[in-house]
């Protein structure tokens, strides 16, 4: 083989495969497009949408699920057989509630439905709870819990205060959701 026929040979192997180079540019392309329509995608915080991913989220948390079971807040229902926590953000002023519905369903506490308001409250058992954006997120982060955010009037509660204290480590985690679930706090819902 002449020196020629190396450097091209050599020069041939160096040139990238068009067929490979626009693959790698489509491949690139679509994953950038999909990560950019998943944040267009997300619901605002607290909105209905956000609610049924959150409902979801609620059911794939054992804390929440089991723990709720047996510490037997889930039993707390005015012989309902359902509890509803209604979220807001305060800052949101002209924005509905939204709730979540958990009942008890296969000796779980499991979320059985998320999205506006459609039933009453007894706040005897069921919860009120709201915060500004910025608070939510923060909660969310895991920045700090309930019991902070209670203390300092970061998070404002209505509801079994009682049976609430009781059961901290899931009110943490359940916090944990808005930062777990999917969301666009940029507008409001």
């Amino acid at each position: 083989m002449t020196i020629s026929e190396r450097t091209q040979r050599k020069e041939t192997a160096m040139k990238p495969d068009c067929r490979v180079t626009s693959a790698l540019f489509l491949v690139g392309i679509t994953l950038f497009a999909a990560g950019t329509h998943a944040v267009w995608a997300a619901s605002p915080l607290m909105s209905q949408a956000w609610a049924a991913q959150a409902c979801n989220a609620w059911n794939a948390e054992p804390l929440l699920t089991d723990g709720l079971t047996e510490s037997e807040w889930i039993q707390n229902d005015a012989d309902r057989g359902y509890k509803i926590i209604q979220l807001y953000r305060s800052d949101c002023h002209q924005s509905p509630r939204v709730q979540i519905r958990i009942s008890r369903v296969n000796d779980m506490a499991k979320c059985v439905y998320g999205g506006g308001v459609d039933k009453q409250l007894d706040l005897e058992v069921d919860y009120i709870m709201y915060a500004d954006t910025a608070r939510w997120t923060e909660m969310g982060r895991g920045e700090y819990g309930p019991m902070r955010g209670m203390l300092f009037g970061r998070l404002k509660f209505e509801g079994p205060k009682w049976e609430a204290m009781k059961n901290m480590g899931p009110f943490r985690k359940f916090l944990l959701l808005t930062g777990k679930v999917p969301s666009n706090v940029d507008s409001c819902p």
